[in-house]
């Protein structure tokens, strides 16, 4: 494929040329350039080159011209040709040993035949070479190409590359879970899966058979005594996956290997970003069909499971539905939000459904999850008989994996089971999370509550919303939140906080983090504001009750607004 001395060789300008030593090598040494040199030759030839010299610094001087062919050799030359009849007549038999050793080729070509013959007929070859390996790449490129395009995956990509470049390659994720290998052990990614990937080998020019554009993303590392080469699979800017070769010589990653790499690349980034695409249209469908079963009002009917089949849920199950909030410890957030709150793709959110899905794959069960307003939606499969059991353990799983992978995260929950209603997911979710809003006010954040413990509070609820319950309420605390509002204070909570406490001031005053007597000034004008008396039950009873009321359809009313 590439082009090698025995090729050049055989063009006309060389009919007289004898090679001196090196014959062995002519099927091997493979020729990139042409250049004409005289000493010294510092850094002038590069690898695979085909040298011309007349000898002219090194005339009747063995010595110099010893160290003239070692800088040759030192530079990784294939064929070092010596035009001999004016400076150079006869090369020492010591010049032989250094490049028969040094798999270097020594060709003596006739004083009379011109450098620049030479020059133009090997330049020749070298294009023609290029041109059809480029022709060949092109080939190799529209094959990636219609790999994507026809649908087919990433094994398939893997073994058109490999069927050209005949190297053991592998190609995985961003994570390095590996989507495709032919000959590639998985030993070999272990390390970049575990972060230690090792020593990384910098790459000089020289090492390299030729300077290609991907040289300068390709990583070598020592691996399992083996050379692993990587590359990124780059997309806008983000790294979509890696590309690996072995390769046990840097020579095998020849300008067309390189090429085929290159083209590559771009063929499984276009794929990854086909991936991505089907993956994100996936999620928004079940995003908005998830959302929708809970917030309207859709009857269970044929149409309803069918669509629900389309997207791989099945409607027929009995479900619980679990409403979390999320809360983070002194604003914490671990993750960056680049997506909308309701949407599953938010970093954040993404994080939260990976585990929830992940949960119910340990529990065999089904899940449909989407987010709203900083809250997750999940209805979760679970008997009706139960749910509750299922739940708890379902949600101990997440929360204990959450709170290790989001610094900070506190998720509060409510749950209801589905019932035999036209719209049972509608009913549930409007329960679930009737029963969260209900425990964090009863409770704080952390807690779960479930919609058949919140009878009492819903009882009330529904009591406070009668006109004369309501004027009651009115009229017990008016003044106390007036005074809240424009003071800035909080008696509301330090009577609720010394309710809790059964009227014990000590313990109120250390709850709240009071001196005794602010406590009893606070107390006094809770009496002085709701002209009510502490030291009465009935009195007490009654802001507890009036207190308790309004807290309760504060909460109905934002459910209405919401």
């Amino acid at each position: 494929m590439s082009l090698v001395a025995k090729d050049v060789l055989k063009l006309p300008v060389f009919a007289n040329a004898k090679v001196k030593v090196g014959e062995a090598y002519l099927d091997e040494n493979v020729i990139e350039w042409v250049s004409v040199i005289e000493a010294p030759v510092e850094n002038f030839v590069r690898k695979n080159e085909f040298v011309l010299t007349t000898g002219i610094g090194c005339k009747d001087d063995t010595q110099a011209l010893t160290t003239f062919v070692k800088d040759v050799i030192q530079s990784g030359a294939s064929v070092l040709a010596f035009a001999t009849g004016r400076y150079i007549y006869n090369l020492p038999d010591s010049i032989f040993k250094l490049a028969s050793e040094a798999n270097l080729i020594i060709l003596d070509i006739p004083w009379e035949v011109r450098f620049g013959d030479v020059v133009a007929s090997i330049m020749g070859e070298i294009t023609t070479d290029k041109q059809d390996q480029r022709e060949e790449a092109e080939v190799v490129r529209q094959q990636l190409v219609n790999c994507v395009l026809n649908d087919k995956g990433i094994e398939d990509i893997v073994q058109v590359l490999y069927k050209y470049v005949q190297l053991s390659v592998c190609i995985t994720n961003q994570h390095f879970v590996m989507r495709g290998r032919k000959f590639f052990s998985e030993e070999w990614i272990e390390p970049f899966q575990l972060g230690s990937e090792g020593e990384k080998v910098v790459h000089q020019g020289e090492q390299l058979v030729v300077a290609h554009p991907v040289y300068y993303l390709l990583e070598a590392y020592h691996i399992d005594n083996q050379i692993i080469y990587r590359l990124p699979i780059i997309n806008n800017h983000k790294t979509q996956g890696y590309l690996f070769v072995q390769a046990a010589e840097p020579s095998q990653l020849s300008w067309f290997v390189m090429n085929v790499l290159e083209h590559t690349l771009t063929a499984s980034a276009l794929y990854f970003v086909k991936e991505n695409a089907i993956e994100l249209t996936e999620v928004r469908l079940k995003d908005n069909f998830v959302l929708q079963l809970a917030k309207q009002k859709q009857k269970l009917d044929s149409q309803l499971i069918a669509k629900a089949d389309l997207l791989g849920y099945d409607l027929m199950r009995d479900y619980v539905c679990l409403v979390g909030d999320i809360y983070y410890h002194d604003s914490i957030k671990q993750y960056d939000n680049d997506r909308p709150d309701n949407s599953s793709l938010q970093s954040q959110n993404y994080a939260i459904q990976k585990e929830i899905t992940y949960a119910g794959t340990l529990f065999g069960v089904k899940t449909m999850t989407t987010f709203e307003d900083g809250k997750v939606i999940t209805f979760l499969e679970a008997p009706a008989d139960h749910y509750m059991e299922i739940a708890k353990q379902f949600l101990d799983k997440v929360d204990r994996r959450l709170s290790a992978l989001l610094k900070g995260i506190v998720m509060s929950w409510g749950m209801a089971a589905t019932s035999q209603e036209e719209t049972p997911f509608y009913s549930s979710y409007q329960k679930a999370k009737i029963a969260l809003d209900i425990g964090i006010e009863r409770e704080g954040n952390g807690k779960r509550t479930s919609y058949d413990d919140t009878k009492v509070e819903r009882l009330l609820m529904t009591f406070s919303q009668q006109p004369d319950v309501y004027k009651v309420i009115g009229q017990t605390l008016k003044d106390l939140l007036a005074y809240d509002e424009k003071r800035q204070t909080d008696l509301v909570y330090t009577f609720e906080v010394y309710s809790q406490f059964k009227g014990n001031v000590s313990q109120t005053a250390r709850a709240l983090n009071l001196h005794r007597q602010s406590l009893m000034h606070r107390l006094r004008n809770i009496e002085s504001l709701t002209n009510l008396s502490l030291d009465k039950s009935d009195d007490v009873f009654l802001l507890e009750l009036s207190v308790r009321l309004w807290k309760l359809r504060q909460l109905n009313t934002e459910e209405r607004n919401t």
